[in-house]
């Protein structure tokens, strides 16, 4: 009996969503796909079509995740910044746990760029 609120919300969403599908499958266009067999998913017809089946270089996903990586940690600028004049008055810990932080960042961007994660050939 402990469980039946879990069974409900879940029996719930997948009638939800069932419902949204059916609805979506009747009344929506009906418009046949000229693109069905090809690559591209955006409706514009392929320059090469051989070029899906191309091996992509390792360094695109490695400068990807390195963006994302450095790019998610400058996220963490805003709340600081944000909270920054409440702290500062009373505690200055706030400045050496931003400047720690900083100083982590910088030390793997560095190494980053040392290993030359971030040079193109």
């Amino acid at each position: 009996m402990e469980y039946l609120p879990v069974l409900v919300m879940m029996t719930a969403g997948v009638l939800i969503g069932g419902v949204v599908l059916l609805l979506t499958a009747i009344l929506g266009p009906k418009l046949p796909n000229k693109m069905k067999n090809s690559p591209a998913e955006c409706g514009v017809p392929p320059v090469d079509p051989g070029a899906s089946q191309r091996r992509m270089s390792v360094k695109f996903y490695l400068v990807a995740i390195l963006f994302l990586l450095f790019d998610v940690e400058t996220v963490f600028f805003y709340p600081w910044a944000v909270v920054y004049k409440k702290f500062v008055t009373g505690d200055s810990a706030i400045i050496f746990e931003m400047l720690a932080f900083v100083l982590v960042t910088l030390v793997g961007y560095f190494y980053v760029i040392r290993k030359g994660a971030l040079d193109w050939e």
